[in-house]
């Protein structure tokens, strides 16, 4: 080992001791630095990760490493040095393995410098470091092998510059072979065989934050082959070309063609094996979470996932499909023989592509594939299906990606949350083959349902209810014996064990008025009690079908394992007089994005307030609410009266079409659902909120280059888009957990009564930052030349505005007291009206009715990519929060958010970037001068040290 380490530090101060390592170093990290800075356009961005970093590092690894290497061996030969080195009594592998040391050791200095850009992300943004760890672990990894080839080629020659050359040409051929450019347009077999070979395809996975053995056993592999074969080079120049010597030159071949072949048949045994890596990211975001895990254990049923993938697709898809497999061997996995995985192209199997196209609505689609001298259309397949027993459902190429522009105008296409998406899925298939039966059967204990009734004072309309819900508690509870029990209860009898007050303590259930001017009282309640929860159950009517929906909506939201169902309302199509008369649309909204996202998780259904909403209905989501009548307001209280969640994006204003200029214009949404939450101690108010952190606005540009008219994008501060950091965020709520920003568009601040929710539970989920001011003018317009900054004059009340809250607790009707509205037939509604809540009621209110709009997310994605995504996230948490769907909530909380930067300024940006160049420059010098101080003293002949060293172990 000493001999090793003398001949690595011979050649350490030789290169630091020259102004070469200044030279090579400072290049790379000259490049690096630009690339990062420009080429990437970091703050651009506005994302706090190193990927620019480590993007180009296969390639500018491929030129450092040549030129680290070129002179190693080839100017030993030139000067007449090597002759000298193979005389000495150290072995060929003891000079190579030093001669390797000596460059891996310049590698890690230049690696090193680069350390100043991950400190600096992090010191503007929430870094994940596992993707960082994995970088330079990959980095290292990857100059290894590199630097492996490049002493080969240069012992293999006497010119520096034939070395550089030769071994940028090898490296870069490694690279390039399994680059998409040639992997996309191979396919098939041969592209996942040249995957497997190219360093660059490999570095991916492990730059990701992913350490597979399999990648580590490549990159060694190839080192350790690459170091025989100089190894092998340099036994043969100690031996002659006669016949003499040829018994040695064949062992020695031998010996190297056997590593060879070993090495290669290890990495063909280990490709297949996906499980032996290790999950560097801070969520853990590559790897099964706990619920996923728990969820498979729990199938009774075998569950099929069915990839369909085309070897013949996109060139930016294919390398996708080795990480799905990945994922979906641990499913296999964890699932323990319950899950069957299989991944085919149809194009091999027309039977499973017919069945995939008649039975389940898999299609091609259709892709376009740009080559160097032509464009063609791919029909591809990049979809996965999941069965489990009778119920199925897909996931397509769009549902599984996401595609995020570069500064070049190039994308990046990756997974979106892949474990998510399946999991979602699996689990929304699995919850809706089960029954009611299956649900009782999961109860540990029998649940109990009990009708508080006093059957003396019903009125007439109610006379047949016991009977009604009698029958339906005994018809069910013969699905499942000895798992529900039944019981009438009149708590106004003596003998019922249990009080009036008790119920209102333990239930929250008050008696109902006989009718609205009469002091007589009557109880008719639901309670279903099982191990999970207490429910009560309010049916919209007591028909038979109506009270059996009712139970066993109850029974399945109280069972583990179900899937829930979403009532989503939104505003329908309105037209407006435009300014010549002619009737032109009121709203630019859409929210198809909201209802895929919800779709991935329950079973999302439309709602007309007109009527009662479900009871199978576990939560409400108002989108924007408007033009509400009396009794559609009375059912959205009544629905929350009932112990449901409703949740009320719930702003002042909405965006609309300035008929004149033709820009965006607000206009204010009338008879929505303000005057219900006052009464439940929540007022938003007819304000807007404008903050200098804000999501920029993209504006098209008019840009003249050589006589010619350009048009693009550009970004302005836009104090409308209110962008929500963590420290304005409930910490620890899970509506808000791991998420790294929000942004509400054009919010309205939400006032809460503290002296009316004084019994609740009241959180305040989202604040602007404290230099938040509001206005109480609708103009959107920003003017630039009056308010250069931020195109708006600043207001004088600033401070954190309060943008989102969640109450939960018992809540008193808005129609107490009051006789219910009729209606239009001019009929009452049937059901006695709730005039309190049980405790386990929830209400959330957001002061956007615009942030879950299409409109507002393609705004958002022309600048910052999927970051729109945080906005969907956060009312799936909060529905998860609502249904208590705490497993949901666990994994979307792993899922791969974006990290963002802090908001600055451009001088901040320029300090920021200035200050790398200043510390690497200074790395620089002193690397400059702590070589010349070894220079001055160096002793003339180092080499002589080795040979002294090799001596005195060779007389031991």
């Amino acid at each position: 080992m000493r001999q090793i380490v003398a001949i690595a530090r011979k050649e350490l101060e030789g290169y630091f001791g020259s102004p070469m390592a200044l030279i090579f170093v400072g290049a790379y990290l000259a490049v690096t630095l630009f690339v990062f800075f420009w080429m990437e356009a970091f703050f651009a961005r506005g994302i706090a990760d190193v990927r620019p970093l480590f993007r180009w590092t296969p390639l500018l690894m491929i030129f450092l490493v040549a030129a680290l290497t070129m002179r190693q061996w080839a100017e030993e030969a030139r000067s007449g040095t090597l002759e000298l080195l193979l005389t000495l009594p150290v072995s060929p592998v003891q000079l190579v393995l030093g001669k390797f040391l000596a460059v891996m050791a310049q590698v890690a200095v230049a690696l090193a410098l680069t350390l100043f850009l991950p400190i600096t992300v992090s010191l503007l943004g929430n870094l994940d470091w596992g993707p960082v760890v994995g970088g330079y672990l990959a980095a290292l990894l990857l100059a290894a092998a590199y630097t492996a080839v490049g002493l080969f080629v240069s012992s293999r020659t006497d010119n520096q510059i034939v070395s550089l050359i030769g071994t940028a040409l090898l490296c870069g051929a490694l690279y390039l072979v399994g680059s998409e450019g040639v992997v996309g347009s191979l396919g098939g077999g041969l592209g996942n065989l040249l995957r497997a070979i190219g360093t660059g395809s490999r570095f991916a996975s492990i730059e990701r934050g992913v350490v597979d053995v399999r990648d580590l056993v490549y990159y060694l592999s190839l080192a350790a082959l690459f170091l025989s074969l100089n190894v092998l080079s340099l036994e043969g120049g100690r031996w002659g070309r006669g016949e003499a010597s040829r018994p040695q030159r064949r062992a020695h071949q031998l010996a190297s063609g056997l590593l060879a072949v070993n090495l290669i048949l290890m990495n063909v045994w280990l490709y297949p094996l996906r499980g032996l890596r290790v999950d560097l990211t801070a969520q853990r975001q590559y790897s099964l979470s706990p619920a996923t895990r728990n969820l498979l254990k729990g199938l009774r049923e075998p569950l099929l996932i069915r990839g369909y993938f085309s070897e013949k697709t996109h060139p930016l898809l294919a390398p996708l499909v080795s990480n799905i497999r990945d994922m979906l061997e641990e499913y296999r996995v964890a699932g323990g023989g319950k899950v069957q995985v299989e991944v085919l192209d149809p194009a091999t199997d027309p039977e499973k592509e017919n069945e995939a196209n008649q039975v389940y609505g898999i299609r091609p689609t259709p892709f376009q594939v740009t080559g160097r001298y032509e464009t063609a259309i791919v029909n591809a397949y990049f979809d996965i299906l999941i069965r489990y027993g009778d119920q199925s459902a897909t996931l397509g190429f769009r549902d599984l990606i996401e595609v995020k522009e570069r500064p070049d105008g190039t994308v990046d296409v990756g997974l979106r949350n892949l474990e998510y998406d399946l999991t979602s899925a699996i689990k929304k298939t699995v919850y809706g083959f089960q029954s009611v039966d299956s649900a009782l059967a999961s109860f540990e204990a029998p649940a109990e349902l009990t009708l508080f009734v006093t059957p003396s004072r019903l009125p007439s309309t109610l006379a047949d209810g016991p009977e009604v819900v009698r029958r339906v508690a005994q018809e069910i509870a013969a699905k499942a014996p000895d798992k529900l029990v039944y019981r009438e209860v009149d708590p106004t009898a003596p003998s019922s064990g249990i009080t009036p007050q008790q119920l209102a303590e333990e239930y929250g259930i008050q008696p109902f008025a006989a009718s609205l001017f009469s002091a007589e009282t009557y109880y008719f309640h639901i309670i279903l009690k099982t191990p999970q929860k207490v429910q009560a159950i309010y049916p919209n009517d007591l028909t038979e079908a109506s009270v059996r929906l009712a139970v066993e909506s109850a029974i399945k939201r109280a069972a583990p394992g179900f899937l829930q169902a979403v009532g989503l309302w939104v505003p329908p199509d309105l037209n407006a007089q435009g300014a010549y008369g002619q009737m032109v649309p009121q709203s630019l909204s859409s929210w198809q994005a909201l209802d895929r996202a919800l779709r991935q998780e329950y079973d999302v259904r439309y709602v007309d307030l007109k009527n009662p909403v479900g009871a199978d209905i576990s939560v409400l989501l108002l989108v924007a609410p408007q033009g509400l009548s009396d009794l559609e307001r009375y059912h959205v209280d009544q629905f929350l009266m009932r112990g449901g969640t409703v949740i009320a994006a719930a702003g002042r204003y909405a965006v609309t079409e300035d008929q004149f200029t033709g820009g965006l214009a607000l206009r204010k949404l009338e008879n929505g659902v303000q005057d219900l939450l006052e009464k439940y101690g929540l007022r938003v108010e007819e304000k807007l909120v404008l903050d200098p952190q804000n999501e920029p606005f993209p504006v098209s540009v008019a840009r003249q280059v050589g006589g010619m008219q350009f048009q693009e994008i550009r970004a302005i501060n836009y104090p409308f888009f209110v962008d929500v950091r963590s420290d304005g965020m409930a910490a620890g709520h899970p509506i808000v957990a791991n998420l790294p920003a929000v942004t509400l568009n054009w919010a309205s601040p939400i006032t809460v009564d503290e002296a009316a929710n004084s019994g609740r539970q009241v959180t305040i989920l989202l604040q602007s930052s404290p230099n938040s001011w509001t206005s109480a003018t609708a103009d959107i317009q920003p003017n630039f030349s009056l308010y250069p900054e931020l195109g708006f004059a600043p207001g004088e009340d600033k401070g954190r505005k309060v943008l989102a809250v969640a109450v939960q607790g018992a809540f008193d009707s808005a129609f107490k007291g009051q006789t219910p509205p009729q209606s239009e037939e001019g009929k009452a509604p049937e059901a006695a009206p709730i005039e309190r809540s049980p405790s386990n009621a929830r209400l959330v209110v957001i002061g956007s009715a615009e942030f879950l709009d299409d409109l507002v997310f393609d705004l958002s994605y022309r600048l910052s990519g999927d970051r729109y995504l945080n906005s969907l996230k956060f009312v799936q948490n909060a529905v998860a929060w609502a249904t208590e769907d705490q497993e949901l909530l666990a994994i979307r909380a792993r899922g791969s958010y974006t990290r963002v930067l802090r908001p600055m300024s451009k001088g901040a940006e320029r300090f920021w970037e200035a200050a790398n160049y200043v510390v690497a420059l200074a790395a620089l010098l002193a690397i400059g001068i702590w070589g010349s101080g070894r220079k001055r003293s160096q002793r003339p002949i180092p080499l002589l040290e080795a040979r002294d060293v090799a001596k005195e172990e060779a007389s031991r």
